[in-house]
């Protein structure tokens, strides 16, 4: 709760705190001095600890906020006369106000329709089908999200399907990994290992996210097709991306890439979205979609909503007339789930 009895805990995985292993490496990497630029070796830390977690040579750098790190990605895959595929709900579409058209200099999304908030092949080969001409922009690149914006999450024979018809096509891949640490926690249940959902199924690069992991003003961009991070560094200083002090950045990651706490919170909050769904369900409440990850997409009747944000209860209406959208994120209480369901069933009996 904040501030004028407004619950924000299910608003959205942005309005939690900084996690404790980020906040602890924070002080810890605020003695003394150290280099400037990401010359220091709280940097270095970091990107070995990517290398490791994805078993693979990597290049990473390191932004401010997901559409630096969307639209910067995309913009060292594509040139202006350039058009990425891209499902009509992903964030680089409805929610980066054009940077990734502003920073490729002028490159085309082509959003197209999906169940789930999923790219197809046959979807994207529709688009591919639709133009060759010197009068349309040359499709150059696929953008995915995982988990996506609905909270469903691409198996990684999904991406690997996807990506083998951009390979065929001479197309890259980018995956908006704003919450990839819930798609990898859920995967990893599985079997599937964070290079499973990325490199191996043909993903050339990933924007992943940390501030919706309990990170501060941070996600990183890895490039696993190598190629495509030249002058990637300038590309970030020119945006204004640069953290001058960078080792603030780097403690973070390797705080909860080092013993596997990024994977830890992941967890967490698609478990207490499961506990909410479950509880829902059990009231006579209907999802929309499966709870896959960290998200509950749910009808309420419009009584219920109202009166849910009346007892000051902040969620998002997300799917047509009564469709809301309930987050949990690394610091989603089991109080709080308990707080939530209580009200809905004493306004369900009403």
């Amino acid at each position: 709760m904040t501030g004028a009895g407004l619950h924000y805990a299910f608003a959205s995985d942005n309005t939690a705190g900084i996690c404790p292993e980020a906040l602890a490496s924070l002080v810890a990497a605020n003695a003394g001095r150290a280099p400037s630029y990401g010359e220091d070796v709280y940097t270095a830390e970091a990107r070995a600890h990517f290398a490791r977690v994805f078993e693979a040579d990597c290049d990473v750098h390191f932004v401010f906020n997901g559409t630096a790190a969307n639209a910067l990605a995309l913009a060292a895959l594509c040139q202006r006369h350039h058009a990425v595929v891209c499902h009509e709900q992903a964030h680089v579409q409805t929610d980066e106000c054009g940077a990734p058209e502003f920073f490729t200099g002028g490159s085309k999304l082509l959003p197209v329709a999906g169940a789930q908030a999923k790219l197809r092949p046959e979807a994207v080969a529709e688009v591919w089908r639709r133009r060759q001409d010197v009068h349309f922009s040359k499709v150059r690149a696929i953008s995915l999200t995982q988990s996506t914006e609905l909270g469903t999450v691409y198996q990684p024979d999904e991406v690997r399907v996807l990506s083998a018809f951009a390979r065929e096509h001479g197309l890259l891949v980018h995956m908006d990994g704003a919450r990839l640490a819930n798609a990898a926690a859920a995967l990893a249940e599985r079997g599937h290992s964070p290079a499973d959902l990325t490199w191996r199924a043909g993903v050339d690069v990933v924007s992943i996210g940390g501030t919706k992991n309990g990170l501060l003003t941070t996600e990183a961009v890895v490039f696993f097709n190598r190629e495509l991070a030249e002058d990637f560094d300038r590309r970030v200083k020119q945006s204004g991306q640069l953290a001058s002090k960078a080792r603030f950045a780097g403690a973070q990651w390797s705080a909860v890439l080092r013993d596997g706490a990024w994977l830890r919170h992941g967890a967490h909050a698609n478990h207490q979205a499961s506990r909410l769904a479950e509880g829902l369900v059990a009231l006579g409440f209907r999802l929309i979609l499966p709870v896959e990850a960290n998200g509950v997409f749910v009808e309420f009747p419009p009584a219920v909503a109202a009166a849910l944000e009346a007892r000051g209860w902040h969620f998002y209406r997300f799917i047509g007339e009564h469709g809301y959208r309930l987050m949990c994120s690394w610091a989603t209480l089991s109080a709080e789930v308990e707080a939530l369901l209580a009200d809905v069933r004493e306004l369900a009996e009403k």
